[in-house]
């Protein structure tokens, strides 16, 4: 029976390297096996299957719910639709991190739903912070090819030794290298995943220009699909217990396929609206892990001129955005 269970491996992973590696087919687990409710009362929800929960926010508070283990490297993925309608200063959080257990000096992997007037689309922050470097932040802003509030879709968080992956529907975004001069700001401690929805009215629109409205309320932001696929550490012994097949998994997924890196070029291209590596008010000396490719720079000063170290230029009128379509890698994108 191992050595069949390790064939199937075998044979999983052999085909993700060939076809550009897939995020299916992962085990999930249920809500009462593998999570605890963090805050919020009544506005988190578990259904009757135990593998689907329903975050609500409304006038008297937000909802969230952590891992009952902390892990350290694995794939952690879940499916969410997120609220409709006008939405501007909702958050939702779907992120690692040991700030609990590490106060001055914790590590996090951030995604961050951004929510947005009536019309606007809602928007994807993605943050990494390793060793309490809180003052560095290294976030990365997009929109989707989608529209997150019409159906469930997939955001998965890869995390190894030596990579930090985002992928949204099986499509690395955003990827993340260790390099030696990054130091401690590379997330390396155990860290628990978190999954939350609040009221970001501060920050989270347009710099907090536009506020949570709860004439609209209540916000209710569902997930399934919830995937803890990774290496528990021991409470006792603070040791990760990482069995064979996550391991293997964790390696492969980490090595993105030529076919996945021309979508995620593409994704970046079309998607991108920020990213800290060309913030010249921020950061007047690139970040040490910064590739800087000039013609991304060039675009990105589109849509902050100021904050991009250009000036303001006018926008030519006229018809200039294409439907969305499938993320299949293609230039219709």
């Amino acid at each position: 029976m191992e050595t069949l269970s390790r064939l199937l491996v075998f044979i999983s992973l052999f085909s993700g390297l060939v076809s550009g590696f897939t995020l299916q087919n992962l085990p999930i687990t249920s809500f009462e096996e593998s999570y605890t409710q963090l805050f919020g009362d009544k506005n988190l929800f578990v259904h009757k299957d135990g593998k689907s929960v329903r975050l609500t926010l409304d006038e008297r508070t937000g909802s969230g719910f952590v891992s009952n283990d902390l892990y350290l490297h694995g794939l952690f993925s879940a499916s969410i639709k997120l609220p409709s309608d006008y939405s501007a200063g909702v958050v939702v959080a779907f992120y690692m991190s040991n700030g609990d257990t590490y106060e001055k000096n914790h590590d996090e992997i951030d995604f961050e739903f951004l929510g947005n007037i009536r019309g606007r689309e809602w928007r994807i922050q993605t943050n990494i912070y390793g060793n309490g470097s809180t003052h560095l932040g290294r976030e990365e802003r997009c929109n989707l090819w989608f529209d997150p509030t019409e159906d469930y879709h997939q955001y998965s968080i890869l995390w190894s030794d030596s990579h930090i992956i985002f992928y949204v529907d099986n499509v690395p975004i955003r990827e993340v290298k260790r390099t030696s001069s990054m130091g401690g700001d590379f997330p390396s401690k155990p860290m628990s995943l978190y999954t939350t929805i609040w009221d970001g009215s501060k920050w989270a629109t347009y710099g907090g220009k536009y506020g949570v409205n709860y004439k609209y309320a209540p916000y209710i932001a569902r997930f399934s699909d919830l995937v803890l696929h990774g290496c528990p550490v021991d409470p006792m012994s603070q040791f990760p217990k990482c069995d064979e097949g996550a391991t293997e998994y964790i390696r492969a997924a980490q090595e993105i396929s030529p076919s996945q890196r021309a979508k995620m070029e593409v994704f970046r291209r079309k998607h991108m609206t920020y990213s800290y590596c060309y913030d010249r008010t921020r950061y007047k000396v690139y970040l040490p892990e910064c590739v800087v490719n000039p013609a991304e720079a060039q675009r990105l000063r589109v849509y902050d001129p100021v904050t991009f170290g250009g000036t303001p230029r006018r926008r030519r009128s006229g018809k200039h955005r294409s439907k969305r379509s499938r993320m299949d890698g293609t230039e219709s994108i």
